[in-house]
């Protein structure tokens, strides 16, 4: 009787509106509850943390639904919570603060400008330019070699230009397909092309009258760079060395280790070669004597601060009016003012 009492109890219960809510929490509960059995710890997200921290400043008996997270995690994310929005509010960070990103960039340039250097040295810079700081901050933000410290090949370059110089030859064909060959002389200080000549056979006593007529009496450079060529036989090398000249020679198969002759020969195509016919080894020899001189004297290089290898002065309006020169018949001009 008492059974029976029951499920006439329950029947009218699932019929009302309550008992409908009633039987769906005990259907979510079982679900959960079978959960629990297959997954011993799901994860939570960022966003399920902040929902229970949420409800539990809200629902004072949210204990009482937990199933898949203790309590202790929804207090562990609520604390989280609590120290994110204090640190956003303060807006601070611990220790001392950072150097200013216009400081940092300074170290970087003058620790890689300077490989030499040190620690101390960069921070007595920095104090002469009117930066307080500490010897520890600059080797933190100092840029970190993994070799020894030793010169850029630039600054090597830079501190021996004086004392280089540079030859090679390069080949011109005739109208008549006959190969002519052309040798320059190239000084690394100024880039400036300091001898060149033209033959058909272009053989090791011809090259060595070459450097002879190309430094007269004591203006024998240091170095003489140049490539594994046939051309520079024992005699060349002798009186090379006789004149205390030290050959610097490239490797097999390598222009680029003699990048400015490289360059200025490539200057030499582009610029005349390439617009004219060659008939004879006279025509090429007169037309490049009239290049050289442009070259020299006029033709502007990036590498020069937009100078010629000969320095041109600068001509303020004041001087007169503009008018050009041409060089190889027209082909350049050099523009000048007339008094």
């Amino acid at each position: 009787m008492l059974a029976l009492h029951v499920l006439f109890g329950l029947l009218r219960l699932l019929y009302s509106d309550k008992a409908a809510l009633v039987a769906e929490n005990l259907a979510l509960r079982q679900q959960l509850i079978v959960l629990r059995r297959s997954v011993r710890r799901p994860r939570l997200r960022n966003r399920d943390r902040v929902f229970w921290a949420w409800l539990s400043k809200f629902w004072p008996d949210w204990r009482s639904a937990l199933v898949i997270v203790q309590p202790d995690t929804v207090v562990k994310g609520h604390r989280a919570g609590f120290r994110l929005y204090w640190r956003w509010k303060l807006r601070t960070t611990v220790g001392r603060p950072r150097k200013g990103l216009i400081m940092r960039n300074l170290i970087r340039e003058m620790s890689r400008g300077n490989p030499t250097w040190g620690a101390p040295r960069i921070r007595s810079e920095l104090r002469l330019l009117g930066y307080e700081v500490a010897k520890s901050t600059v080797a933190r933000y100092m840029v970190k070699s993994r070799k020894p410290p030793s010169p850029t090949w630039g600054s090597f370059l830079a501190n021996h230009a004086r004392q280089i110089a540079a030859i090679d030859f390069f080949t011109v064909y005739t109208i008549t397909f006959r190969v002519l060959y052309c040798f320059v002389v190239l000084d690394h200080h100024r880039r400036r092309i300091l001898h060149f000549n033209v033959t058909r056979n272009p053989t090791a006593a011809w090259t060595t009258q070459q450097i002879v007529e190309a430094f007269p009496y004591d203006t024998a450079p240091r170095f003489l760079l140049r490539d594994r060529d046939s051309g520079y036989g024992n005699v060349f090398r002798r009186r090379v060395k006789g004149m205390g000249i030290e050959e610097v020679i490239t490797a097999c198969r390598s222009p680029w280790q003699n990048p400015f002759c490289e360059r200025v020969i490539g200057s030499i195509r582009r610029d005349c070669l390439d617009h004219m016919m060659i008939f004879r080894e006279e025509g090429l020899r007169r037309i490049m004597v009239e290049y050289v001189r442009y070259y020299n004297e006029s033709r502007t290089h990036m590498s020069l601060a937009g100078n010629s290898p000969i320095p041109r002065e600068v001509e303020p309006p004041s001087k007169g009016r503009v008018i050009s020169v041409p060089f190889l018949g027209g082909l350049h001009h050099r523009y000048t003012r007339a008094a």
